[in-house]
This record gives structure tokens, C-alpha cells and sequence, in this order.
């Protein structure tokens, strides 16, 4: 039976020979060699800021951001209530109070019209989440931010690459936070990077990520830090990685372009969009179920899996989640938008390797998923199993548009065996 998974990483000539460098070198702690500086420079100049800070995780670079800034205790952060939760953990681990805020019905990014009824006097940040590749509408986040005197977090885990009228994500507010693990669209196998503008802010983090050390007696330390430094051969790895950023990103595209046609017309599934002003990488192909796909995914995921394809749900939002809720930390109804939608999304397989017969092969069962729920819904019992195979073979394989095809499924079977169905 044939596989394709979510994704897997792909490396080249550049990133083995850049690692084997570091290790021929011996520089392997995250103190000594030359690429993680180089890794730093290179990554922030992609993204359009002066600074980079490379650590040890994604989840690492959100909390030494929100350390950096100096938040904590009392202090409120707005952030997307969908999200992996690394995004809350962040500023959990420094004592924030972190607010859910809903989400788009079709970004599933934050919503910005919801920032200005959550700002309160202990307000102090907002943390937006780049969902599966697409870019936040920033604008007005940062006219909130600018107008209350916020520090705006970037969480681009999901979007190396995504542009904002132009702008790279991760150049679009205080500072942004990378992930670079193995099946992010940059990926070093482990570890995490943050970009900024401020100098005073890329400081902080870079002593906080190597335990505050001090400067004229290193081990009189300036602060609590923390142990978040990149190895120099995951940085050699990065290096090789930044220098396919362009045709990762291309792949990326191409893949939805892919699906966006395979799917197009589908009732069953909401597909991911692309807004005007923005430039989506789609980390992953997200899709909504609805439909005869409603309150079924996982049915779906499990028919996938049987067929060899790999899938994975959406994630559970912040006001979801038991643990937050035996808190009291959140309400269950906080977020209505984002309760509807994360338990319908799921992800299909996106990995730049995947070729065309990959793609086709999961639209195809995908869509053969849904001619056998058209089959026990509108013919069952009616006619025989090999007159619905020779239908569903003659008609169905040749449309991607499941409504039409439906349509003319019901047709055929009804003008092949001149019998009515009852309603």
C-alpha cells in the first residue's frame, strides 16, 4: 500500500557539508564556532530585521521573547486561543495572565476587531499566532499596540516566509519567535530563533539564553537564565537551510495550488485562503470539515490511515483545554469562533517532497471517501455493488467537483436501473 506522511525533512549538499564542518572543527557546543552567528545574521536579514537570537526551540524563543520584554506577574498577554500551546506555556512560565482572543472563521488567525474590548490596565503585550502559514492581519494589532503602548510578539512558528503587505512575518511587531523543528519549513531538527529591531532587546535574550552569565566574572550571573542555546552544527544546518528558503517556499505553494484545484467546489471541505495583502506558505494544508465530513473527522482520519495517509487534527484552543479550565484560568465559551472550527480541521500531507502521484493519490481518496458516504446515503440498499462500482469508476475519478460528480452519480444510477428512490 502506497504512504505519504504529514512531512519529513529534506536536506541538501549545503546543510551536510556545513555540519560536517562543525564537527571536523570540533565545534559543537552552542559557545564556539562560526555558524551560529552566521545562522543569526543570515536568518534575520531574511526576515528584514538586524538581530537574530538562536535557541533551542521554538517554544524556547517565545519564552526567552517574553522574558526579554520583562513580563510576568500581574501582567496580561492577548494571544490566540488557537494555537499550540507552547504560545500560552510562554508566558505561563514567567507568571502572565494570558487572555484568550478569538479567531477568524477563515484565517483561524486572531481577530483584531476583539483586541480593544480585552485591554485592560495590566495589559502589556500581544502575542499573535501566524496559524499554518498565513500572516495575521498586523495593522490594526499594532494600532491597538501603539495606542495602548504594547509590546506585539510575533509567534511565526508556522511562517517562515509569510509576507505582510510585502513585509516578512517575524519583522512585524517587537520581536518575532521561529521554530525550526523537524517539519517547520526551515528546520534544523531541533531549535528556534528570534528577530528584532532592538538592540537592547537581542541582548537580553541572547545573556538570558546562556544562563545570564556576567561579563567580567562569568559566573557572577546577571539574572535567572536559562539553558536555550543552538548547537554550533544545528546553526550549520540552519546555514544550509536558509540558503533554499526561496524554493522551499515555492514547494510550499505549489502544494496548495495542487489542492486548491484538486478540491475546488468541494461542499465537504473549507479550504485555506490566501487574503489580498497577504503571502501564505502553508506550513500545512488545513482544511475545515463540513458537510457530509461534519462531526466526523475522525472517521476521516482513520479512512485516511487505512489508505496510507497520514493526517493530523487541528490543535485544541486555550479555552478547551481541561487544564486551564480546572484552573479557572479560562472559560469554556470564551471563544466561540475558535470552538466551532478546531474540532473540524484537520491537516493533509505537506511535505516539499511529495511529489504530483503523491498529491493526486490523497485528493483521490479523499474523494473516493466521499463517493462511498454518497453511496450509503443515496443509494444503499438500491442497487447492487458492482452496478455502484462501475458508476462510481465511469463518472466519478473523472471530476474533481464532488457536487457535480454527486449530481451526476445520482443520475446514472436513478436513469441506470429506472427505479426511484425514496426520499
Amino acid at each position: 500500500m502506497k504512504r505519504v506522511p504529514i512531512a519529513r525533512p529534506v536536506l541538501g549538499e549545503a546543510e551536510k557539508r556545513y555540519v560536517k564542518d562543525a564537527l571536523d572543527k570540533g565545534d559543537i557546543s552552542g559557545f564556539f564556532g562560526e555558524y551560529i552567528e552566521r545562522f543569526e545574521q543570515r536568518f534575520a536579514a531574511y526576515c528584514g530585521t538586524k538581530h537574530g537570537v538562536a535557541c533551542s526551540s521554538g517554544t524556547a524563543a517565545l519564552h526567552l521573547a517574553v522574558a526579554a520584554l520583562g513580563l510576568g506577574s500581574g501582567d496580561e498577554i492577548l494571544t490566540a486561543t488557537l494555537t499550540n500551546m507552547a504560545t500560552f506555556f510562554a508566558g505561563l512560565y514567567e507568571g502572565a495572565t494570558m487572555v484568550p482572543i478569538d479567531v477568524e472563521p477563515d484565517t483561524l488567525n486572531l481577530d483584531p476587531a476583539l483586541l480593544e474590548a480585552k485591554i485592560t490596565p495590566r495589559t502589556k503585550a500581544i502575542l499573535v499566532v501566524h496559524l499554518f502559514g498565513h500572516p495575521v492581519d498586523m495593522d490594526p494589532v499594532n494600532a491597538v499596540a501603539r495606542r495602548h503602548g504594547l509590546a506585539v510578539i510575533e509567534d511565526a512558528a508556522e511562517a517562515h516566509g509569510a509576507t505582510y503587505k510585502g513585509r516578512r512575518t517575524g519583522s512585524l511587531g517587537t520581536v518575532g519567535c521561529f521554530s525550526f523543528y523537524a517539519n517547520k519549513i526551515l528546520t534544523t531538527g531541533e531549535g528556534g530563533m528570534l528577530t528584532t529591531d532592538d538592540p537592547v532587546l537581542a541582548a537580553k535574550a541572547r545573556s538570558l539564553r546562556g544562563l545570564a552569565f556576567g561579563e567580567k566574572n562569568k559566573f557572577m550571573h546577571q539574572a535567572v537564565g536559562f539553558n536555550y542555546r543552538m548547537t554550533n552544527p544545528t546553526a550549520a544546518l540552519g546555514c544550509g537551510q536558509v540558503e533554499r528558503m526561496d524554493e522551499i517556499v515555492a514547494a510550499k505553494r505549489r502544494i496548495a495550488a495542487f489542492y486548491d484545484q484538486a478540491f475546488a467546489g468541494c461542499s465537504d471541505l473549507q479550504l485555506p485562503l490566501e487574503r489580498p495583502w497577504a503571502g501564505n506558505v502553508y506550513w500545512m494544508y488545513h482544511v475545515l470539515l463540513q458537510g457530509r465530513f461534519a462531526g466526523r473527522r475522525v472517521e476521516v482520519m482513520a479512512s485516511l490511515s487505512k489508505r496510507g495517509i497520514e493526517s493530523r487534527e487541528c490543535f485544541v484552543p486555550f479555552n478547551q483545554q481541561e487544564l486551564f479550565l480546572q484552573q479557572g484560568l479560562t472559560r469554556a465559551d470564551a471563544c466561540p469562533v475558535a470552538n466551532d472550527v478546531a474540532p473540524r480541521g484537520l491537516y493533509l500531507p505537506s511535505g516539499i517532497d511529495l511529489t504530483d502521484e503523491d498529491l493526486s493519490y490523497v485528493a483521490q481518496q479523499l474523494r473516493e471517501l466521499t463517493a462511498q458516504w454518497v453511496q450509503s446515503k443515496v443509494v444503499r440498499d438500491v442497487y447492487s455493488e458492482r452496478q455502484l462500482d462501475a458508476v462510481l469508476s465511469d463518472f466519478w475519478f473523472n471530476h474533481f467537483n464532488v457536487d457535480m460528480s454527486k449530481n451526476i452519480i445520482r443520475f446514472t444510477v436513478e436513469d441506470y436501473q429506472r427505479s426511484a428512490i425514496d426520499p
